[in-house]
């Protein structure tokens, strides 16, 4: 088992690698992203002194043996893999590893070169042979020894298989953990075609049937389906009652009736009724056209949603699961079990394979045995609450099923806008809908609030908003501290209950003022929440913001093009420039998924022999490897030492050995439709707080009217490690940098050592916050709330 938390709080160098023999294998299906796990893999093994093989073309490699299929992996091997898709080592089914022959090849092969540690990247057949191959192990060894293939002090010496796993599949099917490495990657193909489809489904007044991957898991039909605000989403863990057919066609019928010009329906491949009978695209499409006359459309995406450029999530979840994952095979002795390492929330954690496993079997059993709730529960609360976020907002209830609570909730963007407040913005006006309040749009922030551009707003008025970037509510800077009059006799004149705000620092600001007015206007004794929305990731009280995701997508595309820019020309260094104010977010996780050799950003201060020993770094590494070299900075991260400063002193230092270009990447960063990951953050998170809004309505409700000035009816909602929480925003006041509008702490700062080792830096790493082994918890039971805050499980 791992150490306790307290007795962890070491440095990386602490951990010795030396003497060690790391292998690391793909099996399986391919998925994008794992080449950034074997990169990691490869580079934190290297870095600890171990030796670090390949095996290629998966367990079969394993079998073959050889030097071409188990090979020594060198740092430079794994240059320019971080943003090729699928796997570069090669994958492959293996029938021979299944039988116990294959597997004695296999251990032959391993002990001859000394690896005795397994990195396997893979699903969960991959995993379970692993787990299968450790527990024969010294079975396989006393077989060698007896056949006189190894000699008894190999058996002493290699005597115990150490196994680490990461999940790579598109299908996101394992469970134990809300993402596996590829599935962020597959919703991009996904949503690329879904919105290429609606402008052609448009002109046409066409429905569209698409077909997506996913084997018997429904994770990528429908969380797609949640992020294009699909009219029907057909999955395997949750078939439609009876007369389900009916059902549909009135939905899209309805839909059309109220001026939607098209249908898109999303089918799982393996759909099924409660009867176990599959429900396949062709069906749909033939129910379609009899029952509606409609033009209908098949398309199957099929292997498209395994191909491509990893995205920036993939890249970042995969660098930080093979770091963790050498992390867990340096901490393992010989009684540790098999882990895998997962992502709860934000955060790695490290949980027993079989145990994971195990569960992802009880789930197909559940579904043979036809106890879907049970299934679904199973797959765990991220899928349970997407589900129930889809099913509250893809259908509109009669007027005649919603009891009205006479609350008026308005909801308005504030600060720079950011791509997913759309998605944030619809998903606020249907769930109000369906709780039964009249839910108003603001329209330009404060200032539009205090200028009365406030009106009521419908269900069908924000249908087709998630793939929509910027604000189509229009948002400003102003804070309300100047317009407090006004804004004031707009609440009483409209009668204004609660607000919710999404936006960047000056959301949170705005928040503030208006809590700390509430003594003077008592007409902003109302239940307040804030949702972040901003690039810049610099809200307090939250790991991650609506937006952020889709501008490191954008800054990591822009950098792989640059650096291909270069391709076959003279060795070059590109210095970027990123957006983020003072914060340096963008700039170090955007450095991490780009693979940058340096990032300069405020809150790690550097002076110039922090630049003359960067530049050195990079001459040392053009000389003997890379030909292209990428430094990111942060727009703020030191007045004198700017962009052009930074350019001219590597273009100078760097004569004879590489030249230099610059980009300033811009406002590129905040445009663009929103990715999956912020339509679909953006869609939940303002979901959750429509229904605290609720609650704090009815609790705040007294005497016919609603007063509410206690702490906790002012709040931010946020992602903290592996939950959703409200915090009061006076309680986030001592945490936040007011002058440079940033966070006083900031969980991505431990991710820069990750990025300094993976670029041949020597660095301390703190290990104090590295995955601990854990068991899985079964979700059959609902979150409660902890004592400082509401807590929501993601």
């Amino acid at each position: 088992m791992a150490l306790p938390p307290e007795s962890k709080k070491v440095f990386f160098e602490n951990l010795s690698g030396a003497g060690k023999a790391i292998a690391v294998l793909t099996s399986g299906g391919d998925a994008q992203g794992m080449n950034a796990a074997v990169r990691a893999v490869v580079r934190m093994g290297i870095y600890v002194g171990a030796k670090v093989y390949f095996i290629r073309e998966g367990y079969q490699g394993m079998v073959d043996g050889g030097d071409d299929n188990i090979k020594e992996a060198t740092w430079e091997s794994v240059s320019s893999m971080l943003q090729v898709g699928g796997t570069v080592i090669g994958s492959a089914r293996c029938k021979e590893f299944r039988s116990h022959e294959g597997r004695l090849k296999a251990a032959h092969n391993l002990v001859q070169r000394g690896i005795t540690n397994l990195c396997v990247i893979g699903g969960d057949g991959s995993l379970t042979g692993a787990n299968l191959f450790r527990e024969e192990w010294s079975g396989l060894l006393a077989e060698l020894l007896g056949q006189g293939l190894i000699d008894a002090e190999a058996v002493q010496m290699y005597d115990a298989l150490h196994i680490v796993g990461m999940v790579g599949s598109i299908d996101n099917d394992f469970c134990g953990t809300d993402m596996t490495i590829g599935t962020d990657s597959a919703l991009h193909r996904i949503i690329e075609v879904v919105d290429a489809i609606m402008t052609t489904a448009q002109s046409h007044q066409r429905t569209f049937v698409l077909e997506v991957m996913g084997r018997h898991c429904g994770y990528l039909a429908l969380v797609s389906a949640l992020a294009c605000g699909a009219d029907w989403v057909l999955i395997p863990e949750m078939p439609p009652e009876d007369g389900w057919e009916d059902k549909m066609c009135q939905k899209l019928s309805a839909n059309r009736a109220g001026m939607k010009r098209l249908n898109i329906i999303i089918v799982a491949e393996g759909a099924i009724d409660h009867y176990n009978k599959p429900i396949t695209s062709e069906y749909i499409k033939n129910l379609v056209v009899k029952c509606l006359g409609f033009d209908t459309r098949v398309t199957i995406l099929g292997h498209v949603q395994r191909g491509g450029t990893p995205s920036a999530f993939d890249r970042i979840l995969a660098s930080r699961m093979g770091v963790e994952a050498v992390l867990a095979l340096l901490e393992t002795t010989a009684n540790t079990p098999a882990c895998v390492v997962s992502l709860s929330g934000n955060q790695s954690v490290r949980l027993p394979l079989m145990e994971c496993v195990q569960m992802t079997q009880e789930v197909q059993k559940a579904m043979d045995e036809k106890k879907f709730e049970e299934a679904v529960k199973l797959r765990g609360r991220s899928f349970e609450n997407n589900l129930k976020t889809y099913k509250l907002l893809a259908h509109n209830k009669p007027s005649s099923e919603i009891v009205s609570t006479g609350f008026n909730v308005a909801v308005l963007n504030v600060g720079a806008p950011a791509a997913g407040m759309n998605a944030a913005v619809r998903s606020a006006v249907r769930v109000g809908i369906s709780e039964g309040h009249r839910m108003f749009a603001v329209s330009d922030g404060f200032e539009g609030f205090s200028k009365g551009q406030i009106k009521e707003i419908k269900w069908s008025d924000v249908g087709g908003w998630t793939g929509q970037g910027g604000s189509l509510l229009g948002t400003k800077r102003t804070l309300p501290a100047k317009h407090a009059d006004k804004i004031a006799e707009q609440i009483q004149a409209h009668n204004i209950n609660a607000l919710l705000i999404i936006g960047g620092f000056e959301a949170f600001e705005c928040l503030l003022q208006m809590y700390e007015a509430r003594a003077t206007y008592e007409e902003f004794c109302i239940p307040m929440c804030m949702l972040p929305a901003t690039i810049s990731n610099n809200v307090p009280g939250t790991d991650l913001s609506i937006g952020a995701d889709t501008a490191l997508n954008a800054i990591v595309e822009t950098c792989d093009r640059i650096k291909q820019s270069a391709s076959g020309t003279k060795r070059r260094v590109f210095i970027i420039e990123t957006m983020g104010g003072y914060c340096g977010y963008l700039a170090s996780v955007g450095g991490l998924a780009a693979g940058a050799d340096a990032a300069y950003i405020f809150e790690e201060p550097f002076d110039i022999r922090d630049l003359q020993a960067n530049v050195e770094h990079l001459t040392e590494k053009m000389k003997t490897s890379i030909q292209r070299g990428l430094v990111l900075r942060n727009e703020n991260s030191n007045e004198n030492y700017t962009t052009d400063f930074i350019y001219q002193l590597y273009s100078e230092e760097g004569k004879g050995v590489f030249d230099c270009r610059k980009n300033v990447l811009g406002h590129m960063q905040q445009g663009g439709a929103p990715s999956p990951f912020d339509r679909n953050f953006g869609t939940k998170i303002s979901a959750k707080a429509m229904q605290w809004i609720s609650k704090k309505l009815q609790e705040t409700y007294r005497h016919g009217r609603v007063f509410a000035n206690t702490e906790d009816s002012c709040c931010l909602l946020g992602m903290r490690r592996r939950a959703l929480v409200f915090q009061p925003v006076l309680q986030l006041k001592p945490e936040t940098d007011f002058v440079h509008r940033i966070p006083k702490e900031q969980w991505w700062l431990k991710l820069r050592p990750l990025m300094k080792i993976l670029a041949k830096y020597k660095t301390s790493y703190d290990v104090s916050d590295a995955g601990q082994l854990e068991h899985v918890v079964r979700n059959l039971r609902e979150p409660r709330e902890s004592d400082g805050a509401a807590t929501v499980t993601v």
